[in-house]
């Protein structure tokens, strides 16, 4: 058991998925300057580092590359880095040795209430989409920030884009339906839906929200799939039994994904990747 290095709360992380995912930190960041351009722009958005900034949380660090960021943005404050997987949060720890890195349950409302209710920036870069039950999410993070503190946000909203409409499809089809989870893995709100939970909280005073495509440049398919065996394949791929089973399920997405994505002049791949970010001050 690990134990949050604020206060010397026990910080248990239990998943809030359907299944437990083993996540691969080498395979998250194949992709580091893509996955980490997103918490780059978020973070041009909190406050400046003016000595006021003291206390700072990531929640769903993963490998700390987004807690690095804010190690960039504020060189003197206290940063704690929170995640729900004990290999993320060893690679982060063995890659950033003066931030403080700790086991987190984003689901459970305790181990809120064990951290203390008094940061000046609550940062969360493409975490939000996996844990489930926003109504009371959002406010939990709100609820750590200590009055006129930040709480910044970025969670991918791509589900309409070609990759995430072949991997439902392969799921849901008569193949896989009843060996793959059919439940939503992913917990996202829409823009609207957000804009209501912000407008309507006690705890935000101000907020701001706003939504970016990136279009990476990918060398081919394969890097396609390279990216989202990282994140969006691998509850599936990890719930197939056996090499065998999981390069067939690969093969029947990889087909789809050639058709769906145009080579470009070069030979590679550009590939749109949406995602939406707020902002709220309590």
């Amino acid at each position: 058991m690990n134990v949050c290095p604020y206060g010397g709360h026990d910080c248990r992380i239990v998943n809030g998925m359907t299944q437990t995912v083993q996540w691969d930190s080498t395979q998250y960041l194949r992709f580091g300057n893509e996955r980490t351009q997103p918490s780059r722009d978020l973070a041009m958005h909190l406050p400046p580092d003016d000595g006021t900034v003291v206390r700072v949380l990531d929640i769903g660090c993963g490998p700390g590359n987004s807690t690095a960021v804010l190690r960039e943005r504020y060189p003197r404050a206290r940063i704690l880095g929170v995640d729900n997987s004990v290999e993320m949060i060893a690679a982060a720890r063995k890659a950033h040795p003066d931030i403080d890195f700790a086991l987190f349950d984003a689901s459970s409302q305790a181990d809120f209430d064990a951290l203390p209710h008094d940061f000046d920036v609550v940062f969360s870069n493409a975490c939000i989409q996996w844990v489930s039950d926003h109504h009371r999410l959002i406010p939990a993070m709100l609820g750590l920030l200590r009055e006129g503190g930040m709480l910044a946000v970025q969670t991918p909203m791509n589900y309409e884009e070609p990759i995430h409409r072949i991997i439902a499809d392969v799921v849901h089809s008569p193949r896989y339906a009843d060996r793959l989870p059919q439940s939503r893995e992913f917990h996202n709100l829409t823009p609207p839906e957000y804009w209501g939970l912000l407008h309507g909280s006690e705890l935000a005073a101000a907020f701001r929200m706003w939504k970016v495509t990136y279009m990476h440049n990918l060398p081919s398919h394969e890097a396609i799939m390279d990216w989202y065996r990282g994140t969006g394949l691998r509850p599936y791929l990890q719930a197939l039994a056996g090499d065998a089973e999981r390069a067939a399920f690969e093969t029947e997405v990889f087909d789809r994904v050639r058709e769906a994505y145009p080579v470009q002049s070069d030979g590679s791949i550009i590939f749109p990747f949406p995602r939406f970010f707020f902002t709220a001050v309590r």
